[in-house]
């Protein structure tokens, strides 16, 4: 057996190789799907994941064909020196392979306990695996590691020491547990890295509705209470992945479609909790629908392939899909940041200074400016502001900030009143009138209101939802777990979304409660993946959430710097969705040409719809930046029923549904082989079962699981 090894090639050394050293051969997932890592530390966290050539001299035979979405047949090597392959033994030898022991026997022990198990059905050879000219093995593929799975993943290639393996990169996985006093730690760092998704989709929405400061810190403080008490429900009944659940910025355009719909312009007096009630009764049909689509096992039959090879969720739908919810947004980020331009433009800066920039910088072991660059970039932002403010920058001789615009009859003032406005810090009363104990508590607003046409539109909403979530949970169970979920894993996190939405719903926050997509990112950046931190983390939340003072003091952040820090969550939400094609080819034309049609006309579309009808001087009393959701009293979508005109005139100006439905349409009826469509590997329900860490990973606590073992399209 000795003898048919490769005489030329070395012993492999200490893990991380040398520069000059090859890289590790892909995994079961790479050759699944055709994806070739490459090792370069930080400059790989804007690598694509395609198949991609080595950055060698000698470039290899057998490389893929990008157009075709196959490998190109690869001679019999003629030279001594064999070119690796997926096992890590010569490919196109012809004498047979050594044994496994053999193989493996200098590699260094990664593996974690009780990882290796039964090779799943979905690891065989197919469409997607890569072609290979040497001689298959006799017997059944090793299932590798999971520090091998690594590759797999975007947030490996955040860590600038070399890329090792899963567990040189992650502090904690999915399991880990360290002790109270560090998972604590992590647990509020967690959340307090995502400050930005959980608190700002509320500063938006209520002044919308026309609520004030009080109606403000209540809604944050309610946010704060269903976020905490949904993430647990989440990490111990639904997918069990550490993913903190919030408010959703899928939910937030047809939350603002809803707020201006034209029967809500002429209110007076409690308009704040009369469309609140309205957004309740839309949220709960939404989530009663989800709930259904997840339980009911259709979200796993979307999941796989069937007549003429229909995929309703592939990485080139997710990627153009996500990318335009945050690309959508761009009439209300710096429009309204340009109020106060020294205040918001600062603000921006220095989160990008911190972000990218510092990011490298550590201390005490940890990237404070990369992990907290939001609440960073907002405490310095605000405490410059405050001092401007406390100089007198803003102050203007007989004018006064309190009195409505309407009511003033200097020139000066008028001309002076909105730069008091927006730039002054102390225009707030949210802090002071905020009390110390508050409990959110449900139907606080009232008995929700329902609405037909409202409820569709927030139903089709919650399919975009789902699709978003899909692609949180395969990215950050690459990284945490040890294999990927099985698709029933999957609905039932979703199913448990929608019931967790329905809970949103009865308190009011105003929106439905999701994965926030930001999860990857920031599982990348803090390298924490233990389950209990997060739910350590939940629970601090809900403790914050009864202080009525925590709402207050989130209240009273400025909103030119709530629209900075949404200039920069948008954007990463954007560069989160196309990250998704790394699971596809994304060198390909075809690909390419899918996903630049599906971002353009999300654009382009919405527009139409937008401007049809208007008149410059229509409409002056809705802000400038809300005028894109507007388009239901104006649309060109005209026929004899009010409220199919209402629901198709909402949906087909929203960018995301748009993007959505192209991407949809144009993947599934393009020819593309599976390799270059790209798809997202799921566990075999079966061999997972029988692996005893996807069993750990994945199962109900409690022995929940035995009562539901006849549901299989809901779990292991």
């Amino acid at each position: 057996m000795s003898s048919s090894e490769p005489k030329a090639r070395p012993k492999p050394g200490p893990w991380p190789p040398a520069p000059e050293s090859s890289p590790m051969p892909p995994s079961s997932w790479a050759k699944r799907t055709g994806f070739r890592p490459k090792f370069s530390g930080e400059t790989n966290a804007g690598d694509s994941g395609q198949i991609s050539m080595r950055p060698r001299p000698r470039e290899p035979d057998n490389q893929p064909d990008l157009e075709a979405g196959r490998a190109r047949a690869q001679p019999q090597p003629v030279a001594p020196r064999p070119e690796p392959a997926a096992n890590g033994q010569a490919q196109g030898d012809k004498p047979p392979l050594p044994a496994p022991p053999a193989a493996d026997k200098d590699q260094p022990a990664k593996r974690r306990r009780d990882s290796d198990g039964a090779v799943p059905k979905s690891s065989s050879p197919g469409a997607n695996r890569r072609a290979s000219a040497g001689p298959a093995p006799a017997e059944a593929p090793r299932r590798p590691n999971r520090s091998e799975e690594a590759v797999d993943m975007l947030p490996q290639t955040v860590d600038d020491d070399g890329f090792g393996s899963r567990h040189s990169h992650m502090k904690y996985e999915l399991r880990d547990n360290p002790g109270l006093v560090p998972i604590t730690f992590y647990g509020f760092q967690h959340f307090l890295s995502m400050l930005g998704s959980l608190v700002l989709v509320p500063l938006v929405i209520v002044p919308a509705m026309g609520g004030d400061h009080e109606d403000i810190a209540a809604v944050v403080s309610t946010v704060l209470l269903v976020s905490g008490v949904t993430t647990l429900l989440q990490s111990c009944f639904g997918s069990r992945l550490p993913l903190i659940q919030g408010p959703s910025f899928v939910y937030l355009a047809p939350a603002l479609a809803i707020i201006n719909s034209p029967e809500f312009q002429g209110l007076n007096g409690n308009k704040f909790k009369h469309i609140m009630r309205e957004l309740q009764g839309a949220i709960i049909v939404a989530s009663a629908f989800q709930a259904i689509l997840g339980y009911s096992g259709l979200m796993s039959i979307l999941l796989s392939s069937f007549i003429l090879q229909f995929r309703l969720i592939n990485p080139v739908v997710v990627s153009p899909t996500i990318a335009a919810v945050g690309l959508s947004f761009y009439s209300y980020g710096f429009p309204l940041v340009g109020k106060c331009l020294e205040i918001g433009i600062v603000q921006i800066l220095l989160v990008i200074i911190f972000s990218l920039y510092l990011r490298k910088i550590s201390i005490l072991g940890h990237r404070i400016f990369l992990i907290y660059a939001v609440p960073l970039g907002l405490a310095i932002s605000w405490a410059a502001a405050f001092l401007l403010t406390e100089a007198g920058a803003y102050n203007y001789k007989g004018c006064d900030v309190n009195i409505p615009a309407s009511n003033i009859i200097s020139e000066h003032c008028r001309k002076h009143i909105s730069r008091m406005k927006y730039c002054r810090v102390d225009t707030s009363l949210a802090l002071k009138s905020s009390p110390w104990l508050r409990i959110p508590y449900p139907l606080q607003w009232g008995a929700p209101v329902f609405h037909g046409k409202m409820a569709i539109v927030m139903c089709v909403v919650s399919i975009i939802s789902s699709v978003d979530s899909v692609g949180s949970y395969h990215a950050s169970s690459l990284l945490v777990a040890s294999r990927p979920p099985t698709p029933g894993v999957l609905s039932r996190g979703i199913g448990l979304e929608g019931l967790t939405s329905v809970l949103a719903g009865l308190w009011g926050t105003g929106t439905g409660s999701s994965t926030l997509t930001e999860n990857v990112h920031t599982i990348a950046v803090t390298k924490m993946g233990s389950r209990r931190a997060v739910e350590v983390g939940a629970g601090v939340l809900i403790v914050l959430s009864v202080i009525g003072k925590v709402g207050g003091f989130i209240a009273s952040i400025p909103t030119v710097m709530v629209a900075a820090l949404l200039c920069y969550m948008w954007a990463m939400l954007a560069a989160l969705g196309l990250s998704n094609l790394r699971y596809s080819e994304a060198g390909s034309s075809r690909n390419i040409i899918i996903v630049g049609l599906s971002l353009f006309f999300a654009l382009s579309i919405p527009a139409y719809f937008q401007q049809y009808g208007i008149s410059p001087n229509s409409n002056s009393s809705v802000p400038s930046y809300f005028q894109p959701y507007i388009v239901a009293s104006h649309g060109p979508f005209r026929s004899k029923y009010g409220g199919v005109n209402y629901v198709m005139n909402t949906l087909l100006s929203m960018h995301m549904v748009i993007a959505f439905f192209v991407a949809v349409i144009l993947d599934n009826t393009v020819p593309g082989s599976k390799q270059e469509r790209g798809v997202y590997v799921w566990s075999d329900r079966e061999a997972a079962r029988r692996e005893p860490a996807v069993a750990k990973d994945y199962e109900l606590p409690f022995r929940v699981s035995k009562f539901f073992r006849w549901v299989k399209w809901v779990g292991l």
